[in-house]
């Protein structure tokens, strides 16, 4: 009896284990298609300040070895350059690759889909593969004769800035990746059919995908240690120096967008919460602070729990809810920032006391203890100073609103006629950046600056001393000024995104600019627009579909891309880029336009960006 009971209970356990097991693979698998959490993007700087990446060294460069420390440094970022460089040909040659082939197909997703999936790795892979690393391994080849890796990692340093959309699209990226593993079937069987090779190490796309991001601090890391280990007298320090500022300045770059992506993770989550509409996870929002307190009532001299979220631009007061199906708190108040003070209360009754005064609610809130009750008082003042801070700079953007338009001063608005943008300089609203369309979203002019804006951003009519007092059609930056009603607090000092360079801002400082046709596969036709390469960002040809367009249409990164010559037929001017299975054709006015174009792109795409002796940098093609 003992032995079959034993062995009815070593049965049951074997079976909850496998159970156990079970549920842990089917985690796995679910996050796998998932992708990854954000809490895996947040805490991976925290695990690189530790050392548990860093690689065990070699039995013959331990202590007490022969070899100089900053060798072993050195060595060091060798091997996990060429380590890195096999994760990046993972990504570009073998999922992209894979992928694009299949979307060109019509199997799995759209092309775009693909190519907004991975970003610009196709030319981190290229730089890292063809300069970076070999340039690193001859460096380690003649260190007995020139033991310096400093001025090589100065020089290479700045095309490193090329992470930062590479960063700042990785969240966008995973989404994708999950929503299309939902939507598309052979999609998710040819991922998990790349992961189940041994090249992947049994980890998933997304993990793999991370490997970029973390890659700038890590030689930030590295190029430190190495700095400290260098003999003072070392001609390699003044170098490794500078090029530790450069990689310092980029992983700062990088470090931003990644605080960037998490802010607006904690916004949706706290949409997610609280179950409110769209407009708290507007980008310019910014939760400051979040917890409960008692509310005090002023009518029995009781209290009650509540639940503040504070942000940048207002205070969500709210109380949670008893039965916690879908939103976790239920909102109760909204009180703006604009107006808003806070003040600590002498209560003998109750301790620990604060004031929220607002236009819509002045609130008597009591906190759990005199520091959180000082923490409280401190997060609202701070954001009251912003807020005020915010309110003043941009009066002074008001006032200054000939920046926006030189040929007319703002003493000058509605007291003389402005000189009108023409219609077909832009294909989006100057204002907005909406596109333009010729059903829902129509060209208007602002009557006082002559911007080509849309019917939502020229609603408003005042009246102008040119046209004899009668009313007129204005954008709301003109309305703003010359009614002095603030009507667009919100959309204040947004960050600029990669495309959202003026065509006519960047054409002014650049390698070369002109009206180019980029043809579609087939040759036959395709999109003629605006093609700028600037002076400051000569990596990346941005292509505008007119030359007074604040936003460009599309960008491309030139880095490791080749610049073929097409023969000339039927007095067509061809050239190409071409990068693995990737081809852009283009077709320029002239044959001297033609070869200036080639000139400058095969020199940005071998990274090249100083121009020749005596070469014009600043000559544009005249606008059509």
């Amino acid at each position: 009896m003992a032995a079959r009971h034993q062995a009815e209970q070593e049965s049951e356990e074997e079976e909850e284990r496998q159970k156990r097991k079970a549920s842990a693979a089917g985690q796995k698998e679910q996050q796998g298609q998932k992708g990854l959490s954000f809490k895996c993007l947040r805490s991976f700087r925290h695990k690189i300040s530790g050392d548990n990446w860093r690689r065990q060294q070699d039995p013959g460069l331990e202590a007490g070895s022969k070899e100089p420390e900053e060798k072993k440094i050195a060595l060091e970022l060798l091997e996990t350059e060429q380590a890195y460089v096999n994760r990046l040909h993972l990504l570009d040659q073998v999922f992209y690759t894979e992928l694009m082939k299949e979307a060109k197909n019509g199997k799995t997703v759209p092309e775009e889909v693909v190519k907004m999936i991975f970003s610009n790795i196709s030319s981190i892979y290229q730089f890292h593969a063809k300069f970076f690393l070999p340039e690193l391994q001859k460096r380690m080849e003649n260190w007995s004769s020139h033991p310096r890796i400093g001025d090589m990692i100065q020089k290479l340093a700045p095309f490193l800035k090329m992470y930062g959309e590479y960063v700042k699209n990785f969240n966008k990226a995973v989404e994708l990746i999950t929503v299309w593993t939902e939507k598309s079937l052979p999609f998710q069987e040819l991922i998990a059919d790349i992961q189940k090779r041994k090249v992947c190490a049994n980890l998933t796309l997304q993990h793999h995908m991370l490997e970029p991001v973390q890659r700038i601090p890590r030689y930030e890391l590295l190029l430190k240690d190495y700095i400290q280990k260098l003999p003072p007298e070392s001609p390699d320090r003044n170098d490794a120096e500078k090029a530790l500022e450069l990689i310092f300045m980029v992983a700062k770059h990088s470090n931003t967008a990644i605080a960037e992506m998490e802010r607006l993770q904690n916004l949706w989550e706290v949409y997610q919460r609280l179950g409110l509409e769209d407009d708290i996870v507007d980008p310019s929002n910014e939760l400051i602070k979040e917890g409960p307190v008692q509310k005090i009532s002023t009518r029995n001299n009781s209290t009650s729990e509540k639940y503040l979220f504070l942000f940048n631009n207002m205070l969500l007061y709210c109380v949670p809810k008893v039965i916690q199906v879908g939103a976790e708190f239920q909102v109760r108040l909204r009180i703006d920032m604009d107006g808003m003070k806070v003040q600590e209360l002498n209560d003998m009754q109750f301790p620990h006391t604060f004031l929220v005064s607002g236009k819509q609610r002045t609130l008597e809130l009591q906190a759990r203890s005199g520091e959180e009750m000082n923490a409280w008082i401190k997060a609202f003042q701070d954001a009251i100073d912003r807020k005020e801070k915010r309110s003043e700079s941009f009066k002074m953007v008001v006032r200054g609103l000939e920046t926006g338009n030189p040929t007319l001063k703002t003493e000058e608005l509605g007291c003389r006629a402005p000189q009108w943008v023409r219609d077909n300089l832009v294909t989006m609203c100057m204002r907005c950046k909406e596109p333009f369309n010729a059903i829902m979203r129509r060209r208007h002019h602002c009557r006082a600056c002559g911007y080509v804006v849309c019917a939502r951003c020229s609603e408003h009519k005042v009246k102008l001393q040119y046209d004899g007092n009668r009313l007129n059609r204005v954008c709301q930056e003109c309305y703003v000024f010359l009614m002095g009603h603030v009507v667009l607090e919100d959309q204040e000092w947004k960050h600029k995104g990669i495309l959202e360079k003026g065509a006519a801002e960047i054409s002014g400082r650049s390698l070369l600019c002109s009206s180019l046709q980029l043809l579609d596969k087939n040759g036959k036709g395709g999109m003629r627009g605006w093609f700028v390469i600037p002076w400051d960002d000569p990596l990346v040809l941005y292509i505008y579909a007119a030359p007074q367009d604040v936003r460009a249409h599309t960008s491309i990164p030139l880095l490791g891309y080749q610049v073929r010559d097409l023969p000339q037929g039927k007095a067509q001017h061809l050239f190409q880029l071409a990068q693995s299975e990737q081809v852009y054709t283009f077709l320029a006015d002239t044959e001297e336009l033609k070869q200036r174009w080639m000139r400058i792109m095969a020199r940005c795409a071998a990274g090249i960006i100083h121009p020749e002796e005596g070469e014009d940098v600043d000559s544009c093609s005249e606008a059509e």
